[in-house]
């Protein structure tokens, strides 16, 4: 190192060769784990979304609703490579450095590690694998949230860092890891026996409306379009998967509909309030001039033209 030509200890080049390290990392972390969760969800038998069948729990989802949300995680992925690569302004670089760095390839290896714990059953390893999974992408968004919240003056960052991760986020959170925990602590029942479909029906409630009053307070309080969008979609791939009971059943509908109205609900305050804040009151010209009917002498800028 003491024969470079740079300073590799100068805080630039660590960016820049951190920069360069995600654009490699990062697209080779994806293609690994989609190609793991196509071959783990195509080719190999059983496969995860036969899993999902023959394991019905109270809070089962639709395995094609899931997969159709996995489809859209690794499209705003792409687009997060993308942005890598061709990102020029200093704010964005930073933020994919510091703000994001490497979770988002931890994250991905945690999930193509967990699509292959899930074939093979290991109910518990795939449990802790997507606590951590869990852990990992909520220490990037509150990073993210906290040193380096979206702003309307970078857009692509907004649509290409911010969004990809918060949706990534939700999918675990609020489904992925509290069904696997119900798998390892035996909270299902044989798919032979569909009238035994309403047991465990509290914890599922409980599950589901714990989830989804932390999603709905999130909307709320940050008008969070992804995540209303993310956690009506998981609300629908529950109560897709027929048969449910009662209270998760009722409880994911609900939320289905509140999620939108609340984010509606949030967008139309937020814009009744800015516009009552840009009303302005009306100037009286006599005061404001110095002289009857506003007719004062004409004031010149002196920081144009000079003070001489």
């Amino acid at each position: 190192m003491d024969s470079l030509p740079i300073d590799v200890s100068h805080p630039a080049v660590q960016d820049y060769l951190s920069l360069v390290r995600l654009q490699v990392l990062t697209p080779l972390s994806l293609l690994i784990n989609i190609a793991t969760l196509l071959v783990c969800s195509i080719i190999v038998k059983p496969s995860v979304g036969s899993i999902i069948n023959s394991h019905p729990t109270s809070i089962s989802p639709s395995p094609n609703l899931i997969a159709a949300y996995v489809i859209a995680i690794f499209l705003g992925q792409i687009g997060y490579c993308t942005l890598l690569v061709v990102a020029r302004k200093p704010e964005t670089k930073t933020t994919l450095v510091r703000g994001v760095g490497l979770s988002l390839v931890f994250a991905n290896w945690l999930m193509a590690l967990w699509a292959v714990c899930w074939i093979f059953e290991f109910f518990l390893l795939s449990t802790i694998l997507l606590g951590l999974l869990v852990l990992c992408l909520l220490y990037s968004n509150i990073a993210l949230l906290t040193y380096h919240p979206p702003t309307s003056s970078r857009p692509l960052d907004m649509a290409l860092i911010h969004a990809p991760l918060r949706f990534f986020l939700v999918l675990p959170l609020s489904l992925l890891f509290p069904y696997s925990l119900f798998l390892t602590l035996g909270l299902s029942y044989s798919p032979g026996h569909p009238e035994h479909y309403d047991r465990f029906a509290w914890p599922g409630f409980g599950v589901t409306f714990g989830t989804n009053i932390i999603g709905l307070v999130v909307v709320l309080m940050r008008c969070d379009i992804v995540w209303a969008v993310a956690a009506t979609w998981i609300c629908a791939s529950i109560w897709s998967a027929r048969p449910k009971p009662a209270p998760v059943y009722i409880t994911v509908i609900l939320f289905t509909v509140l999620h939108p109205l609340a984010l509606l609900g949030t967008l139309l305050y937020r814009r009744l309030t800015n516009r009552e804040g840009r009303i302005a009151l009306p100037i009286h010209e006599e005061h404001d001039t110095g002289a009857p009917n506003g007719r004062g002498p004409r004031e010149v800028d002196t920081a144009l033209w000079g003070s001489g």
